[in-house]
């Protein structure tokens, strides 16, 4: 079933390999998580197990939610504040210097309109492709299948619903663009 889940088919998240693998990721998420803040080594080692990738000088600040970790990969010198979601069904792929607010949510996941295979547990993701010096301000949520381009702005509280070009700010729900920003 992982492989159906990794390659964006539906595929049923109570599946007892899922529910292994998700049990794994919250063990380290609750350690990660419970952990004295200024013990910043050992948070590190634990960031370095759970997710898939974590890029030099990048720091994570607990808590942190995440459904497996192995599906997202951070970039060099990111920063991402308290109570980041990332519902990581599928790839989460977060360039270097990106900035993240605090309660930004990043969801890959998605469920059948049609309400028999939605009530039969079936799910499927898509994934989020976050580019280079990208700062998403808080309580930003980017939606399944969504990327955004490098040095993009997204102000607080925006909902991204479809993708967003390099150098832009957007704003507002659902997020548009309000503003170019200068090309680096």
């Amino acid at each position: 079933m992982r492989e159906r889940m990794l390659a964006g088919a539906p595929y049923r998240a109570d599946d007892p390999e899922l529910v292994a693998d998700l049990a794994a990721a919250h063990r380290l998420v609750n350690r990660i998580n419970r952990a004295d803040p200024s013990e910043r080594d050992a948070i590190d080692v634990l960031l370095a197990q759970l997710l898939g990738t974590v890029g030099e000088g990048t720091e994570i600040r607990p808590p942190i939610y995440v459904d497996y970790g192995s599906n997202t990969s951070f970039g060099a010198r990111c920063f991402a504040n308290f109570g980041l979601v990332v519902l990581d069904v599928r790839a989460v792929t977060i360039g270097d210097d990106v900035l993240i607010g605090p309660q930004v949510q990043l969801l890959t996941a998605t469920h059948p309109l049609e309400p028999g295979p939605r009530r039969d547990k079936w799910e499927a993701a898509e994934p989020i492709t976050i580019g280079d010096n990208v700062w998403l301000g808080g309580g930003v949520i980017v939606c399944p299948g969504v990327t955004i381009g490098h040095n993009t702005v997204v102000g607080a509280g925006a909902v991204v619903v479809r993708d967003l070009p390099p150098n832009v700010v957007a704003v507002g729900n659902p997020a548009r663009i309000s503003r170019a920003l200068p090309g680096t």
